[in-house]
């Protein structure tokens, strides 16, 4: 049995963090009612066409959903989700603008007086406590600007140029809390019958993601400098380039592995005990020689050739894959760890998600939008005729 199954999620969201999610919490099962803007929808829908026409971002975050068109501005619309939460739901969940749900009568303390065991999770860019609200709560939050307002950037990128990271890592890291979050609050609702509030704020996941860094940085301490694929505070540990035009990552923990990297890697023995490389930290401060003394002693060798030196001396090591090189990688081949979901335009590859369970995750199809619309307001008990009122009014 999946965990999840008999769990019910009512999400009012867009782009990614809140869909990220709940798209893990319908992949243990449960069942997640996507309310989207009829014509429209998540606007995640259209920041591309790469899919065979649907957008990454969407068939990505949104697979195993049921798509429900609404109108929430609209009387009737406004009630037909009223209903919905008040009988179905055992979680809300939203990431509109701050107080805008409350606006819609889907705040904590209205819900929660009418139905206690509700868990409510409230993702934004920066918090939304009403009681202390911060003077941020009410700006626009975007993930490249909270990965620049968290510090990210400044520590990313190289020497000459901070960078964002590829992914949508602010909104991956808000997503991540509060799907922990919310399986925190559905244990403790097991124990006290209780629901309560989650408040996500993009700002302070991605902060926590900033780890190190920020001790780095004690007390006005310098920050650890950008220094591109390798590491800012342990070297060698980066991708280095090989005679052949290819690149080799490679990454060095302790000084067991620096004696043998320098024996059987860089078959300079003498290396290991030259005093001004004989600690993480004076290396560090010599990185500029020391990396000048290993791509002098890779120039001869082909990438291949110093993957197998580094696996002899049993170094961390690792391939720069491209896109293309993870859609085949042999690892997650061997692992099994693709599978299909279906869309609207036919099935299309997905990755199983990590840490799945031996009955398999929820893997179904990614919904077109309103797909569910009528069946969800036939459950709710409308009639055909309602329905095709709802619809004639532009309620759904």
């Amino acid at each position: 049995m999946q965990p999840l199954k008999g769990i019910t999620v009512v999400t009012l969201e867009h782009a990614i963090a809140a869909p990220f999610a709940t798209r893990q919490l319908a992949d243990l099962g449960a069942r997640v009612i996507k309310i989207e803007r009829p014509g429209s929808g998540d606007f995640a829908r259209g920041y591309d066409e790469r899919v065979r026409g649907l957008a990454s971002h969407f068939v990505w975050t949104n697979r195993s959903k049921e798509s429900l068109t609404l109108d929430v501005k609209h009387p009737e619309a406004a009630q037909v989700l009223e209903r919905l939460v008040m009988e179905k739901a055992d979680v809300v969940v939203q990431n509109l603008a701050p107080g805008a749900a409350r606006r819609l009568g889907l705040g904590y303390e209205k819900l929660s007086g009418a139905k206690p065991s509700l868990i409510v999770c409230d993702i934004s860019g920066y918090g939304d406590d009403p009681h202390h609200p911060g003077p941020y709560r009410d700006k626009k939050a975007y993930d490249l600007l909270i990965q620049s307002e968290a510090g990210f950037v400044s520590v990313t990128g190289t020497p000459e140029e901070p960078c964002k990271a590829g992914p949508s890592i602010a909104d991956i890291a808000a997503g991540m809390y509060a799907y922990s979050n919310i399986l925190a609050a559905l244990l403790q609702r097991g124990q006290t019958g209780r629901g309560q509030r989650i408040d996500i704020s993009m700002l302070e996941s991605l902060a926590e993601w900033t780890s190190y860094p920020l001790y780095y940085a004690f007390e006005g301490a310098e920050p650890p400098p950008r220094t591109g694929a390798s590491h800012a505070t342990i070297y060698p540990y980066g991708p280095f380039p090989a005679g052949d035009g290819t690149s080799v990552m490679l990454g060095l923990q302790n000084e067991r592995e620096w004696v043998s990297f320098c024996d059987k890697v860089l078959q300079q023995p003498e290396l290991a005990t030259a005093p001004r490389f004989t600690a993480n930290f004076k290396r560090v401060a010599e990185r500029v020689a020391l990396r000048q003394i290993i791509v002098d002693a890779f120039r001869p060798l082909t990438g291949a050739q110093v993957v197998e030196r580094l696996e002899l001396a049993q170094i961390a090591n690792a391939q720069v894959s491209t896109m293309k090189d993870v859609w085949a990688h042999p690892q997650l081949e061997a692992r099994g760890r693709w599978t299909e979901v279906g869309t609207a335009v036919g099935p299309v590859p997905a990755m199983l998600p990590p840490g799945t369970w031996d009955t398999g995750p929820r893997m179904d199809p990614v919904p077109a939008l309103g797909e569910h619309t009528d069946a969800i307001l036939a459950e709710l008990g409308f009639s055909a005729a309602e329905i095709d009122r709802l619809h004639a009014s532009n309620a759904v």
